[in-house]
């Protein structure tokens, strides 16, 4: 049987093609079809690192661009961001859109992949979305290039592709020593970029306190939501790599949109994972149980402030790590990063998964090597330290002794005030003429309110006025006495004229 010999078949093949074309989804349509004639003929982004990226692009259509947006997202990031061109309506429209990068709430670090799209709109609501694009937002300062390994790429520049290599092997040989331990996913790109020298490096973090930059020398941060690590290169970059790479997968492995991983627990596995670790950590344990100053690890939500405590804190943390790892198993560090992951609250989750409380966890720990056990305060029974009443009155230069303050608040009267005995003679005499020269400064007290200056926190105010001891100088005296005298006889003066 032949379709020629069976006109009625053909038209009911025909019929169904029709049907068939006009119920398919819109989704299932090439978006070229459903722009109309929009036509991308150019698109590009330009990284002008630390300031920001460029993106541009030329369109074409049939009627007039009314809209085009770019859209993009930073690393391992799911939110995406996006920005509006400016231009006016027509049918050819060629079209910028710079993204500031430069401030502390819209940081990118150098290195960070970029994967943007754009979407077009014209007159006629037709609408183009391009393809996503995958962008590396370097560091303009300098020619990068890189080494890698699957996912795992070091940027460089500069005679230092050994060094680089070293990194990136230190990296690997971490992910595969710590993920079986974290369970945390690996085939998610991580970039690093590795910088010579502090200067270059200084100038490539996020926006920050110029004292702390200066004081602090930074040789590595991981940007975990990124999967971007900044590293020195130098001495102990291997090391900092390997720390900082396990932040990343602590991140991937317990992080929750609810909650953070405590830092005595991330800390702790990325000290753990650090295969080119040194001793400093272990001697500061040791010191901090020969002087008693172990800190309430488990209990502590951040870091210390104290410079010394936190060595100390990163000693103990290392070394609960290890106590974990070794009596309970890997499979128990793995579970239990999975049950935060899941938003389960950190008591709960080492109580599920160890059976003890966390105080009791620390304590084992603890007891392991010979150390005090650590005895939380009883918060139910603590109140509050009493504070005496302030005494208010008039306000006076000369108070007299034993007089009834006026105004006070309280409902007992105050007291005369107990007479002091008179202080020895001293050298300096109490009354002197004006000083024609100012009070001579030692070199020791001129560096001491230097080093006073320099660490003593900023803070705004034009007040001059002298604070300390030396407001109740002899010499301070002295010469209020002899202003006073000047402006007596000046006065006198005045009147003898009129």
């Amino acid at each position: 049987m032949t379709l020629t010999r069976h006109p009625w078949l053909i038209l009911i093949f025909v019929a169904c093609a029709i049907v068939a074309v006009a119920g398919a989804p819109a989704s299932s349509l090439p978006a070229v079809e459903a722009a109309g004639a929009i036509t991308v003929t150019s698109s590009n982004v330009v990284s002008e690192f630390p300031e920001g990226m460029r993106f541009s692009i030329e369109v074409e259509s049939e009627n007039e661009i009314d809209e085009i947006a770019v859209k993009f997202r930073a690393g391992t990031q799911e939110r995406e961001v996006y920005g509006y061109m400016e231009f006016d309506s027509a049918k050819v429209v060629d079209s910028e859109l710079f993204w500031r990068t430069d401030t502390a709430g819209r940081y990118i670090p150098p290195g960070t992949i970029i994967y943007y799209y754009f979407e077009i709109r014209d007159t006629e609501d037709n609408e183009l979305v391009t393809d996503t694009t995958e962008f590396i937002y370097e560091d303009a300062r300098f020619e990068w290039d890189e080494v890698s390994d699957g996912v795992i790429a070091v940027a460089y520049h500069g005679p230092v592709k050994s060094r680089a290599e070293k990194i990136l092997e230190a990296i690997v040989d971490t992910i595969e020593f710590m993920s079986p331990i974290l369970g945390a996913e690996t085939d998610e790109p991580i970039r690093t970029t590795m910088y010579n020298n502090v200067k270059e490096m200084l100038e490539a973090l996020p926006p920050g306190s110029t004292t702390i930059r200066r004081e602090l020398i930074t040789e590595g941060q991981a940007f975990t939501n990124l999967g971007t690590l900044l590293v020195l290169g130098g001495r102990g970059d291997t090391g900092t790599a390997a720390h900082e790479v396990t932040h990343i997968l602590v991140h991937r492995a317990g992080d929750s949109a609810a909650r953070r991983v405590p830092s005595w627990l991330d800390e702790g596995l990325a000290e753990f994972g650090n295969l080119y670790q040194s001793i400093s950590y272990d001697i500061a344990l040791e010191f901090a149980m020969a002087t008693n100053r172990l800190l309430p690890i488990t209990s502590m939500p951040s870091l210390p402030g104290n410079p010394e405590d936190v060595i100390i804190f990163y000693g103990m943390a290392k070394s609960l790590i290890e106590y974990m790892v070794i009596v309970y198993g890997p499979t128990a560090m793995r579970d239990l990063l999975a049950s935060l992951k899941e938003g389960t609250s950190m008591d709960d989750a080492i109580m599920q998964i160890y059976g003890v409380s966390r105080i009791d966890l620390e304590n084992q720990w603890r007891g392991s090597f010979g150390a005090e056990l650590y005895v939380p305060p009883d918060r139910e029974s603590a109140k509050p330290t009493p504070v005496a009443r302030r005494t208010l009155g008039l306000f006076s230069l000369t108070p007299q002794a034993g007089t009834e303050a006026v105004g006070d608040v309280s409902d007992t009267p105050t007291p005369a005030p107990t007479p002091e005995p008179e202080p020895e003679p001293t050298a300096i005499p109490t009354v002197a003429p004006a000083p024609t020269q100012p009070p001579a400064v030692s070199k020791s007290q001129t560096e001491e309110s230097a080093e006073q200056d320099e660490t003593a926190p900023q803070t705004g105010g034009g007040c001059s006025a002298p604070i300390g001891p030396a407001a109740n100088s002899p010499i301070r005296a002295d010469l209020a006495i002899a202003l006073c005298v000047v402006g007596l006889v000046g006065l006198g003066l005045r009147r003898r004229r009129r």
